[in-house]
C-alpha cells in the first residue's frame, strides 16, 4: 500500500528553502571544481593529474551514497543536511588553509562528499512534495534551478576571485556557501511520519541492487550517467582548452556561468508548460542536442564563441535533468525513494571516479578534442536509450 505523504504540501516556502538549501552546497562544489584544476594547473601539474583532482570528488560518495539514501528515508532531510553541509564547509576551508597537492585532494573528497550526501536527501524530499506526475516535474524543474544558480554563482565568484585575490581568498569565499545552506534548512517542513519499509523491500543492504531489476530504472541510471559524464567532461576539458587558448580565470568562470544562465532560463520554462511535455522525448532531443555541441566545441578559439556552445549545453541538459528526476519517483518503490536516489548518486559518482582519470589518460595522449568527440557518440546511444522508455512516463 502506498504510504502517507512524510512532508507537508507543495508551498513556495518549501520550494525556495529547497532551492536555498542546495545552492550553498552546490555551488561550493562546482567553485572548488574550477579553483583545485586551475591552481594545479598553476603549478605545472600535467592533465594526469588533473583528472585524479578531478576524480577526488566521487571518492567518498561512491561509498556513502547508499548509506546516504537509508538514512534519508529513515531521518528525512534535516540530519543528513547537517552532515553534508559541515562536510563541504570543511573542505573549503582545508583549501583556504593551504595550496599544497595533498590539501587539494583533501579538499576535493569533502566538498563531493558534503554535496553528495545533501542532493539525495533534498532530492528524496521534493519527490515527496508532489503527489502527481505532471507536479513532480513541476517542482524538480524549480529545484533544478538550484544547479544553474550554483553554477554561477560558485565559478564566477571563485575565478573573479583568483584574478584579484588569489587562491585562498577564493576558497575562504567558498567556505560561505555551505551556511548559506544551513540558514535555508530551517524553512524546509520537517517530516512527520517517515515511510516505513515494506516487508518486501527490508533486508540486507544488497537488496538495494533489486531496484536493477527494474528495466526504465535501469535506463534511467543510464541516462543519468550520460547527463554526469558530460558534466564531467566538460569540467575537466574546459579549464584544459581554456589554458590553452590562453584564456584568464575570469573568461573561463564566464564560459561556465553561460551554461549556467541558459541551464536556469529553461528551468523557469519548464514550470509553465509541464502538463504538456513528455518527458521522454524531453530527454531525447535533450540528449541529442548536447551530442551535436560536443562535436564542435573544441573547434571553438574564444571565450565568446564557447560561452555560446556552453549556453546550448545548458539548455539541453537543463531540460532533461528534471524530466529523469521525476520519472524516477514514479518507478521506484515510495519507500525506496531515498534508497533509489543513493544508488543513483553511487553510480554517478563511480563514473565521476573513473571518467576524469580515463579523460585525463586520452587527454595526456592524444588531446582534450576526443574527449569532447567522445562523449558525443556515447550521447547519441543515449538519446535511444531515452526514446525506449514508456511514452506515458
Amino acid at each position: 500500500m502506498k504510504p502517507e505523504p512524510s512532508v507537508p504540501g507543495i508551498s513556495p516556502s518549501s520550494v525556495i528553502a529547497l532551492v536555498g538549501c542546495q545552492v550553498g552546497l552546490h555551488g561550493c562544489l562546482n567553485g572548488a571544481r574550477m579553483a583545485i584544476p586551475l591552481q594545479a594547473l598553476q603549478q605545472g601539474l600535467g592533465a594526469s593529474i588533473l583528472g585524479l583532482l578531478m576524480a577526488l570528488f566521487a571518492v567518498l560518495p561512491v561509498f556513502l551514497a547508499l548509506p546516504a539514501g537509508r538514512m534519508a528515508d529513515r531521518l528525512g532531510y534535516h540530519r543528513p543536511v547537517h552532515l553534508a553541509l559541515a562536510l563541504s564547509l570543511a573542505g573549503a576551508l582545508v583549501g583556504a588553509l593551504s595550496g599544497h597537492i595533498l590539501a587539494l585532494c583533501i579538499a576535493a573528497m569533502l566538498v563531493g562528499a558534503g554535496s553528495s550526501l545533501g542532493m539525495i536527501a533534498l532530492q528524496r524530499t521534493a519527490g515527496r512534495l508532489a503527489s502527481t506526475p505532471g507536479e513532480r516535474l513541476r517542482i524538480f524543474s524549480w529545484i533544478a534551478l538550484a544547479p544553474a544558480i550554483a553554477n554561477f554563482a560558485g565559478p564566477m565568484m571563485a575565478g573573479v576571485l583568483i584574478d584579484h585575490a588569489g587562491f585562498r581568498a577564493a576558497f575562504a569565499a567558498l567556505a560561505l556557501l555551505p551556511l548559506l545552506t544551513l540558514v535555508f534548512t530551517r524553512w524546509v517542513p520537517r517530516e512527520t511520519i517517515v515511510a516505513k519499509p515494506s516487508s518486501a523491500s527490508a533486508g540486507a543492504p544488497g537488496k538495494a541492487w533489486d531496484l536493477l531489476r527494474l528495466p526504465d530504472f535501469r535506463r534511467l541510471l543510464f541516462i543519468n550517467w550520460l547527463i554526469a559524464a558530460t558534466w564531467d567532461a566538460h569540467s575537466f576539458a574546459l579549464p584544459i582548452l581554456g589554458h590553452e587558448r590562453a584564456l584568464s580565470a575570469s573568461s573561463i568562470g564566464m564560459v561556465l556561468a553561460a551554461y549556467a544562465v541558459a541551464s536556469a532560463a529553461v528551468r523557469l520554462l519548464i514550470p509553465m508548460v509541464a502538463e504538456r511535455l513528455s518527458p521522454r522525448l524531453m530527454m531525447g532531443v535533450a540528449l541529442s542536442m548536447t551530442a551535436a555541441m560536443f562535436g564542435v566545441y573544441p573547434l571553438l578559439d574564444t571565450a565568446w564563441a564557447m560561452a555560446g556552445c556552453a549556453a546550448l549545453l545548458g539548455i539541453a541538459l537543463g531540460a532533461v535533468q528534471p524530466a529523469v528526476m521525476s520519472t524516477l519517483h514514479q518507478v521506484t518503490p515510495p519507500d525506496r525513494q531515498g534508497e533509489a536516489q543513493g544508488l543513483r548518486s553511487t553510480f554517478v559518482h563511480f563514473s565521476t571516479l573513473v571518467m576524469p582519470l580515463t579523460f585525463g589518460a586520452i587527454g595526456a595522449a592524444v588531446g582534450v578534442g576526443p574527449v569532447f568527440w567522445l562523449t558525443a557518440v556515447v550521447l547519441s546511444a543515449g538519446a535511444w536509450q531515452a526514446m525506449r522508455l514508456p511514452a506515458n512516463r
